[in-house]
């Protein structure tokens, strides 16, 4: 007994290890030998369905934090707010992640993570007053919370009550704040003030947030532009492995492009069609590289059609629940642009949607948004340049390689004179017309995106040509881009 009991404590041990170098995969299979030796830990079982989580095997994430409730884990509330996040952000199960943030909030009803999670939920439906509500359930608790301000300011927004929000944003400012708090309600505050036609304070609030968030961030996460260019470089000169033979279904849709280009705008118009199912902003394919194809793109180049076939069928197994019926469906991760030769590996037969906006817009709606993590380059003005540059010539790179299988969707086009755009757009993709991808009525559709509200309205051309509202600040960079 005394021998078994050392060997759990070092495979315990190995497995937290593991764990805290994200090793998932040694970290999966040290837990699975951990529970079968004791199998009624209840901490065992939360940190096994944590690693299969990051390991995207969602179903078998579900049943190992199941399995940690059932067996009384403490603070439950987060087993019941991991198993929601799996359910709306990746099998699209929401009435079922609802379900898990009412039992977190049950377990402890001031958890405000599961109460953020419901009202972005609420928001991806479009429910202004049920997300209002929720937030204000989190302003209750945390009065100066930075997410549940930002949040209620965008639906001020929404509702054309700019000021509303500038007031209570500029309130929230004047109170000693956690930094993550203050940077997300200063961009808050620069979009209020934009919306409310207050360029220059704008402005100002926008590059103080920007600032803030640089501190903010790790030196592993910052961006570095020699780093991006050789990644660009090594991309344009990768000799690429044959292409898979081209499967009987339909391959996804793939709608790339810069961030804030008009992916989320494009996808709804596409998702009006009867035939066309809207995926989101889907992980599969950077989890791809990440995991299975690192280092990138030189694995790439000597995958076998073995790894080839098995990397489809693990991109085709994500998205089989997206699918419910449609002929196609999309997967509109902007960033995807990156991976263009291993999609067209994968799937020889995609169709990929290019979304093009005017440079300067897409410069100034990336530096009023809070990307958090997700975009390294988002917060300073010369980053951006340089890989909206490695942008276009990547671009340019891949439209010589596949000049019959990507489209070019110019954002200021589509919301100037939507019809011919949209009908180019529909024949493109093998589609027959459908007067649905034309309607004005608000979409009704789950859209988890930043710009969630900005889509649920009409077409329209306001944010087209924004960037001469901040002209005075851009000079050096209008240059930069030519």
């Amino acid at each position: 007994m005394v021998s078994q009991s050392v060997d759990i404590a070092s495979l315990g041990r190995q497995a937290a290890t593991l764990l805290s170098q994200r090793r998932y995969e040694p970290a999966a299979d040290a837990y699975a030998a951990l529970l079968a030796a004791r199998p009624d830990s209840a901490n065992d079982w939360f940190n096994y369905g944590y690693v299969l989580r990051c390991l995207r095997r969602f179903e078998p994430a579900l049943d190992a934090y199941a399995r940690a409730l059932a067996l009384n884990v403490a603070q439950p509330e987060e087993a019941h707010v991991n198993r929601a996040a799996i359910l709306s952000d990746h099998l699209l199960s929401e009435a079922e992640a609802v379900a898990e943030l009412n039992a977190a909030l049950r377990a402890n009803p001031r958890y405000v993570i599961a109460l953020l999670n419901l009202g972005h939920i609420h928001e991806d439906h479009g429910r202004r007053a049920d997300a209002r509500a929720t937030y204000a359930r989190v302003l209750g608790i945390d009065p100066l919370n930075g997410r549940a301000l930002a949040r209620t300011a965008a639906i001020d927004q929404f509702e054309q009550a700019p000021e509303r929000a500038v007031t209570a944003l500029r309130k929230a400012l004047q109170h000693r704040l956690h930094p993550e708090d203050a940077v997300e309600i200063g961009f808050a505050l620069g979009n209020a003030l934009d919306a409310a036609g207050r360029y220059n304070e704008a402005w100002a609030a926008l590059r103080s947030a920007n600032d803030g968030a640089r501190r903010l961030r790790s030196p592993a996460e910052t961006y570095s532009r020699d780093a991006h260019d050789r990644l660009v470089d090594a991309l344009i000169a990768a000799k690429l492995p044959p292409p898979l033979p081209a499967g009987s279904d339909m391959p996804p849709l793939f709608i790339c492009g810069m961030f804030r280009s008009g992916s989320t705008l494009a996808e709804q118009v596409l998702a009006r069609h009867r035939d066309v199912a809207a995926g989101g902003e889907l992980e599969a394919v950077p989890a791809i590289v990440a995991q299975r194809l690192s280092p990138y793109p030189a694995t790439l180049e000597s995958a076998t059609p073995a790894l080839l076939a098995e990397l489809r069928d693990q991109y085709l197994g994500e998205i089989a629940t997206l699918r419910a019926g449609a002929r196609i469906v999309t997967d509109k991760r902007p960033d995807n642009f990156l991976h263009i030769g291993l999609i067209k590996t994968l799937f020889p037969t995609a169709k990929i949607i290019h979304t093009r906006r005017d440079p300067i817009d897409t410069l100034v709606s990336i530096y009023s948004l809070n990307f958090a993590d997700g975009v390294a380059y988002g917060n300073d003005l010369g980053d951006i340049v340089h890989h909206i540059r490695a942008y276009r010539r990547l671009m340019d790179h891949w439209s010589r390689l596949y000049p019959d299988d990507i489209f070019d969707l110019d954002y200021d086009r589509l919301v100037t004179n939507p019809q011919p755009v949209v009908e180019e757009l529909l024949a493109f993709v093998g589609l027959d017309w459908d007067d649905a991808c034309l309607s004005q009525k608000p979409s009704e559709a789950s859209v988890r995106t930043a710009s969630s509200w900005q889509v649920r309205q009409p077409l329209h051309s306001r944010s087209s040509g924004r960037w001469r509202n901040y002209a005075p600040f851009l000079a050096d960079v209008r240059r930069a881009l030519g």
